[in-house]
């Protein structure tokens, strides 16, 4: 089974590399944003997207771009599940692999106590399992599964 695992940058990455002894024991990849900050990828292949924020005024060819390069990237790889702490930059390959029903499985970030993210608040209508890491969250999140930290 090949895994896409998709993350932001910072601390959306450093949740997901949390699950680095599932990369390792999967054919995985990391797709994550193009910035400055340099991460361990521990051997993994990894893909850089556009960054991107909702609010500058380049966003949609921004978005149109992300897209592009998602697309590229997922039909190189062709992975059957995508594994995605959020955000934004993610949304993309989430999407493609709905579309292409392969496995989505969205875990909202460790930082949101007692409100939703945008992206969680989207991926939550798609992804085949959405998992929370508060109780609290459960009020907006109501099918959601409690997995507790990934730390």
């Amino acid at each position: 089974m090949k895994i896409c695992f998709a993350a932001s940058s910072g601390g959306h990455l450093e949740q997901l590399m949390m699950l680095f002894p599932l990369m390792n024991k999967h054919d995985s990849f990391i797709l994550t944003e193009r910035t400055q900050y340099n991460f361990n990828s521990k051997n993994l292949k990894a893909y850089d997207v556009t960054q991107i924020n909702r609010r500058e005024k380049t966003f949609i060819i921004k978005l149109f771009i992300l897209i592009i390069e998602s697309f590229v990237i997922f039909f190189k790889e062709k992975p059957d599940a995508v594994i995605s702490t959020g955000a934004l930059a993610t949304v993309p390959i989430c999407l493609l692999a709905k579309l292409f029903r392969k496995k989505l499985i969205f875990i909202e970030s460790f930082s949101k106590i007692s409100s939703p993210t945008i992206t969680g608040r989207i991926m939550y209508r798609v992804a085949d399992l959405f998992l929370i890491q508060w109780e609290e969250l459960k009020k907006f999140y109501p099918n959601a599964i409690y997995g507790g930290g990934i730390y």
